[in-house]
């Protein structure tokens, strides 16, 4: 958000798999111990990345103003946190990262994100965009794990809607990829 903002910031790699975030230093910080964290310039943190990009978005194109629209924004935010990432994310984690294709979970994390793709792919099938018909944090939260749903196992190619709004959120203008 901040680079699809033009502002400046700095990167701190933190690294969840050699216990980086359970060092007393960052669980002063987060005492959840997860990333990413957002410092603020006056010294505060701010956890969760849903909340950072609402944070980060407020008063801008980004998040809409209009009470009924906003909303909508944080019900896909929160549908992405709860019916999507635990399924989509997680199998992308066990296969991707932990290279791990007999973990037990995997079926029904992987059953589950298909059904979360699913769910977006009939959305999309009638919306240029998730609120608003126009690109918002919604979208950003969203895209994040999707685009990336085949490391996780998962057949995008079969969600033609989908494929089309990787386009659309590949095409705006100030769109910046996932860093590696």
């Amino acid at each position: 958000m901040l680079s699809l903002l033009g502002e400046p910031f700095e990167w701190i790699q933190v690294d969840s798999t050699k216990g980086e975030t359970r060092t007393p230093e960052f669980l002063a910080r987060n005492p959840n111990g997860k990333i990413p964290l957002l410092e603020s310039d006056d010294g505060r943190y701010l956890p969760e990345s849903n909340a950072i990009l609402c944070y980060l978005a407020e008063g801008t194109e980004f998040l809409p103003v209009e009470r009924w629209a906003r909303a909508e924004v944080l019900q896909w935010m929160f549908w992405d946190q709860y019916s999507h990432e635990p399924y989509v994310a997680t199998a992308r984690a066990i296969l991707y990262y932990q290279k791990n294709p007999a973990d037990p979970s995997l079926p029904q994390k992987t059953e589950r994100g298909y059904q979360a793709l699913a769910l977006m792919e009939r959305h999309l099938s009638q919306h240029e965009f998730f609120v608003c018909e126009r690109y918002t944090v919604a979208d950003i939260a969203l895209y994040a794990y999707t685009h990336v749903a085949h490391q996780g196992g998962f057949d995008l190619g079969r969600f033609t809607a989908l494929q089309a709004w990787f386009g659309r959120v590949m095409a705006h203008p100030r769109h910046v990829p996932m860093l590696a």
